[in-house]
This record gives structure tokens, C-alpha cells and sequence, in this order.
């Protein structure tokens, strides 16, 4: 394509880079603003919103109460689905298709209807809501972590270094620790920031089942919107750099992983 011809897609780019960027740099700048409100630029820059945002103990407590669920759900998920996953591909490749068509299926399942299918289905039983959240996170990451796992377990020839190891004496147990988790670590790990990114940003689930109950940072971010636009807008900087963060991490590690394997 001659450079003639490439205008249109520079300017197709440039103008989808703008949709994206400009909203994020108004907030930004919303969230530095003392005032704007009747004019074109805000009157002056400040931090003070950052600093009430981090003063706020509610928004502490919000944070802690949203890494202590995602953290725990997220070793149930790996604790579970790594010795599944493993055991099915390994042993039982005549069932992989049939597996994973099952743990495909919360793809098609909107949040809204997990949780209403949630509260209709225990609400007669007297099961804590903050355990039903954690098993819907469960269902909400499963496709993903059985997805790198099952990657990575194909990315290498898993195969030759399990008999290799047997022949060496090594039993089962040994095998997995020893063997396989050393040589898929990078994709348990690129899952694990992969699924703790997507529910970070949960909302739906969470404010559904519990609601006000057990307050999230996304639950904390809707109320404050309520209260004040400039702290709330501090609120979704401090999310959107948590998650570039995570971002750049499954970035570098799939990279290196795909350089390594090159």
C-alpha cells in the first residue's frame, strides 16, 4: 500500500485514539480541577480530591474489602482449576472437548442473569451472600484460567517431560510440583492478572447479591458519583492506572513468554 492510500486508515486511527483518549483526559483533568463549571478551563489545579479520596476510610475499606474477595476467589479458582485442567488434558484428552465446552459456557451468561439465577436458587437456603459472590467470581474466570492453563500446558510438550520423570522414579505428586507448574507458571500467571483485572472491575455481581452490604470499590465509586463528581473522578483514575498496571504486566509476561518460546 503506497503512502497515497494510507491517509485513510492514519486518519480512521487518529480519530479512534482520540474517542478513546479525550474522555480520559477530561476526567483527568476533572479530578485536578478546584471548579469547572461555567468555563472552558478549570480555574485552577488541585490534589486536595486525590488526598480526601485517600483520607475517606470508607474508601480504604472498599479497597481492602475488594482485594480480600478477589484475592480469595482467585486462589479458590487457581487451587481448583489447575489440577482440573492438568489431570483432564494430561489423562483424559478424550473428554478435553466435552470439559471445555462446559467451562466456556459463563461466556454466554450476562452478569445480571448469574446473579438473579444466584439469588433465586439460594435464597430459600441460608448461605452467606458473600459466598455466593465468591462462587460467581468463580464462574466468571473460569473460561480464562482453563484457557491459559490449556495453553500453556500445549505450548510445551508436557508429554515427553511427564515420562521422562517417570522413568527418573518420580511419582504423581512430585511430577505436578516439580514438573508441570514450573513449566506453566508464566500462563498461570498471565491468567491470574488477566482474571483479577476483569474482576476488579466487577460491579454487576457484586451489588446484586450483597449490595451495600459488603461496599467494593466499584459499589463505593457509584455512590460517591452521588456525592462528588471531582472525588469520583479521582476514584476511576486511581482504578484506570490499577488496571494499565495490570495491563503492562500480562503484556511483558506474554511477550516474554512468546520470545522465550521462539
Amino acid at each position: 500500500m503506497s503512502e497515497g492510500k494510507k491517509w485513510p486508515f492514519y486518519l480512521i486511527v487518529t480519530l479512534l485514539a482520540l474517542y478513546l483518549i479525550i474522555p480520559l483526559f477530561v476526567t483527568l483533568v476533572y479530578s485536578l480541577a478546584t471548579s469547572w463549571t461555567t468555563t472552558i478551563l478549570p480555574s485552577g489545579l488541585t490534589l486536595k480530591w486525590y488526598a480526601q479520596m485517600f483520607e475517606d476510610p470508607t474508601f480504604i475499606n472498599a479497597l481492602i474489602r475488594t482485594l480480600v474477595l478477589i484475592i480469595v476467589s482467585m486462589a479458590v479458582v487457581i487451587l481448583v482449576m489447575l489440577p482440573t485442567v492438568v489431570i483432564v488434558s494430561m489423562h483424559f484428552p478424550r473428554l478435553e472437548k466435552l470439559f471445555q465446552s462446559i467451562v466456556l459456557l459463563p461466556y454466554a451468561m450476562p452478569g445480571i442473569i448469574l446473579a438473579s439465577g444466584l439469588l433465586q436458587t439460594y435464597s430459600s437456603i441460608e448461605v452467606p451472600k458473600l459466598i455466593l459472590v465468591g462462587g460467581a467470581y468463580f464462574i466468571v474466570v473460569m473460561p480464562y484460567m482453563y484457557q491459559g492453563i490449556r495453553n500453556s500446558l500445549h505450548s510445551v510438550n508436557m508429554s515427553s517431560m511427564i515420562e521422562a520423570a517417570e522413568l527418573l522414579g518420580a511419582n504423581q505428586l512430585k511430577i505436578f510440583f516439580s514438573v508441570i507448574i514450573p513449566n506453566i507458571k508464566k500462563g498461570i500467571l498471565v491468567s491470574s492478572l488477566l482474571s483479577f483485572s476483569i474482576l476488579f472491575g466487577e460491579f454487576t455481581l457484586t451489588n446484586l447479591v450483597v449490595g451495600g452490604n459488603y461496599e467494593t470499590i466499584q459499589i463505593y465509586l457509584f455512590r460517591i458519583m452521588q456525592v462528588s463528581g471531582h472525588i469520583s473522578s479521582a476514584v476511576v483514575i486511581a482504578y484506570l492506572l490499577v488496571l494499565s498496571i495490570l495491563s503492562f504486566l500480562i503484556i511483558l509476561f506474554t511477550n516474554g513468554r512468546k520470545r522465550k518460546s521462539v
